[in-house]
């Protein structure tokens, strides 16, 4: 221990954030950020000041600390967001041994949760015929609305929220006049230093095709409905708020609303009273348990990309996704319908 220095937990955080920015997207850090925070809370409220000074035990602690939600302003956690918290300490531990803050095999003594298969894979999604639904909700009621136009782009090219909140005015080609693509596009770039980066970085840049109907409520949004404002940045985004660019919070909850079956007018399939029920509230539509997120609408078009047999690297292009991420995260099919499928691709024995 004689090699390591002494360095405050916040300080050495602060150094790992720092390192995370060479490569890695704003979301990705952000994620980063906050698991890592729940770890400084821990040493406060522990006394630790200095990770010289970390042991296994102390480690252990840790798990059992977070898995049962103590800590000022924190709850329970499940075994698979656990998972996710303790891969991140793992990951600091390793950046604080480069620095000497903390022992070289520290990290290996931060164990991981053992999975039953695919616990830790999210079963979420929104089923492709809902998704009809909210979208033909949004027609009636709101047509060519932010609201409209968000869902719109997330079904039709099920981009990540990153990629949509990063559309320039300059990013569409709703009257298919560019060269480089026939017919209505719309444009995914990589633009990490003002703050619009995509997942997959440089690779993630790409045209996306779109349907006349939705060039055309595009059209319209921007005749309509958009903001005439600039970003922080002076780009000019193409789904604005008055300030300017949204958040990628504001898109979450625009589909946390629209996904709830009370905004629809229909009956609540969880038999609540939509006076007293939070989730009926603006700010608390999350707490629905029929609302859906942006993820929730990608995995939906995954899964009728592949019921409907489109090759996989078609659907691999068009999401910007490996074939390994699209099977384990976002294809809900039963393992019947898969079955069924491919039965009709295969001779009969």
């Amino acid at each position: 221990m004689s090699d390591l220095e002494p360095i405050p937990p916040a300080e050495a955080a602060e150094m790992y954030h720092h390192a995370k920015r060479d490569g890695h997207a704003e979301a990705t850090r952000r994620s980063s950020k906050h698991r890592i925070g729940a770890f400084l809370q821990f040493c406060e409220e522990h006394a630790i000041d200095n990770p010289n000074e970390l042991s296994g035990r102390d480690l252990f602690q840790y798990r059992i600390w977070r898995r049962e939600g103590q800590g000022e302003g924190r709850e329970p956690i499940k075994l698979v967001t656990l998972k996710g918290q303790l891969a991140t300490l793992r990951t600091f531990l390793k950046f604080a041994a480069n620095i000497d803050a903390v022992a070289p095999s520290l990290y290996e003594q931060v164990a991981l949760p053992t999975m039953k298969h695919g616990a830790d894979v999210s079963d979420s999604t929104l089923e492709p015929g809902r998704a009809v639904d909210v979208l033909e909700s949004l027609e009636r009621a709101h047509p060519a609305s932010r609201d409209h136009i968000i869902m719109l782009l997330l079904w039709c090219t099920g981009a990540r929220t990153g990629a949509i909140r990063g559309l320039d005015l300059a990013d569409l080609a709703l009257e298919g006049e560019h060269p480089e693509v026939k017919g209505p596009a719309i444009r995914f770039v990589h633009r990490p230093e003002t703050d619009t980066p995509l997942r997959n970085q440089e690779d993630g840049t790409r045209w996306n095709r779109i349907s006349e109907l939705t060039a055309k409520y595009l059209t319209d949004y921007l005749e309509l409905h958009r903001h005439d404002v600039t970003d922080d940045h002076g780009r000019n985004p193409a789904i604005t708020t008055t300030h300017g660019r949204p958040a990628g919070n504001t898109i979450r909850k625009v589909l946390y609303r629209i996904t709830r079956p009370c905004w629809r007018g229909e009956d609540c399939p969880h038999d609540r009273d939509v006076d007293t029920c939070d989730g009926a509230h603006l700010d608390h539509a999350r707490k629905c348990p029929s609302s859906r997120s942006p993820h929730d609408v990608r995995s939906g078009r995954v899964t009728f990309y592949r019921s409907e047999d489109v090759p996989r690297r078609v659907v691999q292009d068009r999401l910007n996704a490996s074939e390994d991420i699209l099977d384990k995260h976002y294809d809900r099919r039963a393992d019947r319908e898969q079955a069924q499928q491919r039965s009709k691709h295969l001779p009969d024995l």
